[in-house]
């Protein structure tokens, strides 16, 4: 009944249209008050616990470190190194495209800056060497959505801060998924090239080709600092998100000079706006879970779905259908930060890898961000493009699919996941 009680209210208010971090807070607030008896103290103590967690640091960190390389230049650098790699493949911009995107997401953290920072560098080129402009808008949208498999992740912190997952493993855990996915992007865009005979780049040549990873290295360096650091033992994932934030501020302003000192303030607000926005929503999640847990209702689900004999696979097929449903009408982290807390207790009762669960939470989040109506990424491509949603979609559908039989595969194989992390002795 109560479980009811709470969802009820939860889409009431949804429904008028009110943000979901605002939703959450109400709910949260009018079922305390008024169907429980629990004292206001309990709860004030549990919001300052639930956001003390050293890892909600990392947050702020890899959202300013994702600006200063939006703004500095970094992109272009990439998409010049990727084109003259794959340029002369069929579909040789698309192709640069999607590993733009593999490296860009590597560094940045975050999905809709992902297809903003290589979209608007990338699809006015593509138009201009004769490709359809849907082709390339499939293309950057579904891609961009490497920016939360591949680490560093936002979203996997947040599904470490919701179920107490190591973010290092996460963050391994993401590798191997996040590349294949991109192989899997990059053959859609390779086959549906050579079908429709799209333009190719001249071959470049070895020392266009270094020329262009030098220009890039400061870039891609990135990469080996984050996830080498982790690896090593050097420093935990918030130290490597705060590290990374100072050397995409060196790299932006004083080696590529693509940023003045003048242009950091403005960064500087955008960051600490959108992590406002995160934190606030993280915030009003951990009451969320607080009256979840106390409700006993994630504990009522596993022993109904025990006690009825659906099992593992039975579970799973429902995480992604439930999953798939709330990329519908909400973003990301507003996803992982309500559902995890529900599902994760009856994923461990049926003996799930935690590690694996996140990355299959993950992959549904990306599939969610390509799909109307509230694809976070199809608005952005949308505002970079000038094609309406619907055209959009339309447009995204090769790519989409293929990003579904993945989710399939990431689901039910859990070595795809857990394999690097195991190597690497992180779980």
């Amino acid at each position: 009944m109560n479980a009811a009680i709470i969802f009820i209210l939860l889409a009431v208010l949804m429904l008028t249209g009110m943000p979901i971090s605002i939703s959450l807070g109400l709910t949260v607030l009018t079922f305390l008050f008024g169907f429980t008896d629990v004292p206001l103290e309990s709860v004030a103590l549990k919001l300052f616990t639930g956001i003390e967690k050293f890892e909600i640091m990392a947050i702020p960190f890899f959202i300013l470190a994702g600006n200063f390389l939006t703004h500095g230049g970094v992109a272009r650098r990439m998409i010049n190194f990727a084109s003259s790699m794959v340029g002369h493949w069929h579909g040789g911009l698309g192709l640069a495209g999607v590993v733009a995107c593999a490296l860009f997401a590597a560094v940045s953290g975050s999905s809709p800056a992902t297809v903003v920072a290589i979209g608007s560098i990338l699809l006015p080129a593509m138009v201009k060497a004769g490709f359809p402009n849907k082709f390339g808008a499939g293309v950057i949208t579904t891609s961009g959505a490497l920016g939360i498999l591949i680490p560093p992740s936002i979203v996997m912190v947040m599904y470490s801060v919701a179920t107490n997952t190591s973010v290092g493993a996460l963050f391994m855990a993401g590798v191997v998924p996040g590349i294949a996915l991109a192989c899997v992007l990059a053959g859609v865009t390779y086959f549906r090239a050579r079908k429709f005979n799209y333009p190719r780049l001249p071959k470049a040549s070895w020392p266009q080709r270094l020329k262009a990873f030098k220009d890039s290295a400061w870039g891609l360096l990135l990469i080996v600092i984050v996830m080498g650091g982790i690896y090593a033992g050097i420093f935990t994932p918030t130290e490597a998100a705060a590290m990374s934030a100072v050397y995409a501020f060196v790299v932006a302003v004083f080696v590529y000079k693509d940023m003045g000192l003048k242009d950091v303030p403005r960064v500087l607000l955008n960051s600490a706006n959108m992590a406002a926005m995160l934190l606030y929503i993280i915030t009003n999640a951990v009451l969320f879970s607080f009256i979840m847990t106390n409700e006993n209702i994630p504990q009522a689900l596993a022993d109904w779905m025990l006690g009825n004999g659906l099992g593992m696979i039975t579970f799973l097929l429902a995480v992604n259908v439930i999953l798939l449903l709330a990329g519908n009408f909400m973003e990301p982290s507003s996803i992982v930060l309500i559902f995890a807390p529900i599902l994760f207790p009856v994923a461990m009762k049926l003996g799930i890898d935690p590690v694996h669960f996140g990355i299959i939470m993950v992959v549904n989040m990306e599939v969610g961000m390509c799909h109307p109506p509230v694809g976070l990424n199809l608005y952005v491509a949308s505002g970079i493009t000038k094609m309406g949603i619907t055209e959009l979609t339309v447009a995204v559908w090769p790519w989409l699919l293929s990003m579904l039989a993945f989710l399939m595969l990431v689901t039910y194989w859990p070595g795809l996941s857990l394999w690097f992390p195991r190597m690497l002795g992180m779980i």
